[in-house]
């Protein structure tokens, strides 16, 4: 009877010991969230006075000739590719790193400023509840996804196209890690829009997916090695959450740990292929922002991501601990500098936020809070699709 009586007993302990620390990780990672809404409050505020006198810009506002895509189509240049100084009117080359300011880019500008619409709206409701911010983002969604006269195609078949070379390229699936904070929006206003633009905008979104995962292009992207291969997980597990599809959140799960985690990560927590290019600093952060946001978006009590070790020791804390020392005092890089845009980085990075409430570290957190968190740098911009946090939390 005593040892039974033993047994229960640490049994009410461990159970006992284990909600304390639940309850006390929930607190501290609501300790961040609100740190982080005190932080942010006021420039969300100002965007949000912005975006409500904002009338929506979409794809059909602007059309390149050089686009073999119709009105609807989604079209942009590839950024590294430059008119041949042997060959001015032939086919452009390759000059890696070194973006050209000629290209167009019209669509993405429109999509970008798109985000920043509905992540504004979206975080301004989330800390007001104030429905009005709901009622604007309506009217740029159904531009977007649903009036037939300005809506965007759900495919990137002309994205990133090379001027003599190709009408678009897989590469440019790239372009539209901006659609994730409309979606990531979307799911924070859901329950105060109206069913019939709900329907209409995932309808949209799924139509996306399936072509992100089906088609040739989203089929080439998935199978590259670097931090494209991480943009297109991190693009279908956002899209698959707004549509409830946990068939492919499951998926992008797998993918993660089996895949791009063990593949991309070296043993000390770098991203060889990132380092490896002319802009190896902004790169590794690019990659480290696009794998933690696959933790922060598919992480489950049950499978939780940030958890998450290979054999060899591999994990999303081991990137972070690894980059982090640069982004807090970057004098410390050791790598050669960026070819461009080095002065740029880094800014307020999302793997120092989640990765602060993830891990209860306070450092990462203040590393973050004195950052820019508005950074006006297009090529920073371009590589920042996450620039609304509070929603994600």
């Amino acid at each position: 009877m005593k040892r039974i009586f033993s047994v229960i007993l640490v049994a009410i302990i461990f159970i006992s010991e284990a909600s304390f620390s639940l309850k006390q990780t929930l607190a501290e990672n609501a300790t961040i969230e609100k740190a982080a809404e005190k932080v942010l409050k006021k420039q969300i505020l100002a965007e949000a006075a912005w975006a409500m006198k904002q009338e929506p810009v979409t794809v059909t506002a602007s059309f390149c000739p050089r686009s073999a895509g119709g009105q609807h189509d989604f079209f942009s240049e590839a950024d590294y590719f430059w008119p041949d100084p042997k060959n001015p009117d032939g086919p452009y080359i390759d000059r890696d790193g070194m973006t050209n300011p000629d290209n167009f880019v019209a669509h993405r500008k429109a999509m970008i400023r798109f985000s920043k619409i509905i992540g504004a709206l979206a975080s301004a409701y989330k800390i007001t509840g104030d429905e009005k911010y709901v009622g604007q983002a309506v009217v740029h969604l159904k531009a977007w996804f649903i009036d037939k006269e300005t809506l965007m195609n759900p495919n990137l078949l002309y994205a990133q196209a090379v001027k003599g070379k190709f009408t678009g390229r897989n590469y440019g699936i790239i372009d539209s890690i901006h659609l994730m904070e409309v979606a990531q929006g979307i799911i924070v206003m859901e329950n105060a829009m109206d069913a019939r633009t709900v329907a209409g905008v995932k309808k949209w979104f799924a139509e996306y997916t399936d072509w992100l995962m089906t088609s040739k292009p989203g089929i080439q992207e998935k199978l590259t090695k670097n931090n494209h291969s991480t943009c297109w997980a991190m693009q279908v597990a956002s899209f698959a959450k707004l549509c409830n599809n946990e068939a492919v959140l499951d998926s992008m799960r797998i993918r993660y740990k089996t895949v791009l985690l063990p593949n991309q990560m070296a043993v000390d927590g770098s991203f060889p292929l990132e380092i490896s290019r002319t802009k190896p600093y902004g790169y590794s952060i690019f990659n480290l922002d696009a794998m933690t946001m696959l933790c922060q978006i598919l992480s489950t009590q049950q499978d939780n991501l940030w958890n998450f070790e290979t054999p060899d020791g591999k994990s999303i804390k081991k990137g972070i601990n690894y980059l982090y020392p640069f982004i807090a005092d970057k004098t410390k890089w050791t790598l050669k500098p960026d070819v461009m845009y080095w002065d740029s980085w880094p800014v307020a990075q999302p793997f120092l936020l989640f990765g602060a409430n993830a891990y209860n570290e306070n450092e990462w957190f203040l590393t973050w809070e004195k950052l820019d968190h508005n950074p006006q740098v297009e090529e920073v911009i371009r590589n920042l699709p996450v620039r609304h946090p509070l929603i994600w939390l």
